[in-house]
């Protein structure tokens, strides 16, 4: 038996790829991103979102792309790997529906033209995307640079999205990239989940798969969760499944805080 079954859950709230972006819990930190990529998609310019892996700025951003009018805005998303300058832009010609060529400083000029052109026909605004953008090299920075230089940099035609892990902030605050940096006109590092949201995290979930909080979670058990988990929503997600499947397997009716250390353990947090 499943432990949805067994504690009456109607889907996993905990397994990402049933949580659908109507049911992101509303977090200060996701409510933060939510305000600044707002601001960002119609003022333009650069916009820095940082946090450690697991705390749902990926999330926090499908959700704001969900929530987008197609009919106002062309979202463009790079998922960032150790990858050259060149395949960045052919990445980026392919999502501009360019041909990609072999020589950068070809892509380069297409790519500015095609943005440009976009912007004085006042066809709909591109928000580029950079996702893990923690890994862009030193060449591709210098390159982003450049392609937000517009007109003697007098207008920008787009707007940029940086996510990636905090030592993006790093690499961002060396003096070869102040030029990039001055152009960041929205920033934010997420701080987790404090011991009160984890808590509403956690009723929030119950209640998206129609399931008991106080029926099911014991005395002790989310302050159990919150001194495993440090604030991070995936460690949470991952150590309920993990308490609910040994609970299950068990049959044990209430996840006590011995269940949750036993799922603690069994994941090596």
């Amino acid at each position: 038996m499943k432990f949805e079954s067994y504690y009456g859950f109607a889907k996993n709230p905990f397994n990402k790829q049933e949580v659908q972006e109507t049911d992101a819990f509303q977090s200060e930190d996701h409510k933060a991103m939510t305000t600044r990529l707002n601001f960002l998609k119609d003022s333009r310019g650069i916009g820095v979102f940082t946090a450690r892996p697991g705390y749902g700025k990926t999330f926090s951003l499908r959700c704001f792309v969900t929530l987008l009018s197609s009919q106002l805005y062309r979202v463009i998303y790079i998922c960032m790997s150790t990858v050259s300058a060149i395949d960045f832009y052919r990445q980026l010609c392919l999502a501009l529906n360019l041909e990609a060529s072999s020589k950068k400083s070809s892509m380069f000029r297409a790519v500015q033209e095609c943005l440009l052109s976009s912007h004085r026909d006042r066809r709909l605004p591109y928000i580029l995307v950079i996702d893990e953008a923690h890994h862009l090299n030193y060449d591709i920075l210098q390159d982003l640079k450049m392609l937000m230089n517009f007109n003697y940099d007098s207008i920008y035609p787009l707007s940029l999205v940086l996510i990636g892990e905090p030592y993006l902030n790093g690499t961002l605050d060396q003096s070869p990239h102040e030029a990039l940096r001055q152009r960041i006109i929205v920033h934010y590092d997420f701080a987790g989940l404090t011991p009160d949201e984890s808590q509403r995290y956690l009723l929030h979930k119950f209640q998206v798969a129609g399931a008991s909080f106080n029926g099911i979670m014991g005395e002790g058990a989310v302050a159990a969760i919150n001194a495993a988990a440090k604030g991070n929503p995936r460690l949470i997600d991952n150590l309920m499944i993990q308490a609910l499947t040994i609970g299950c397997h068990e049959q044990i009716n209430v996840i006590s805080t011995d269940v949750i250390l036993n799922a603690a353990n069994s994941l090596m947090l």
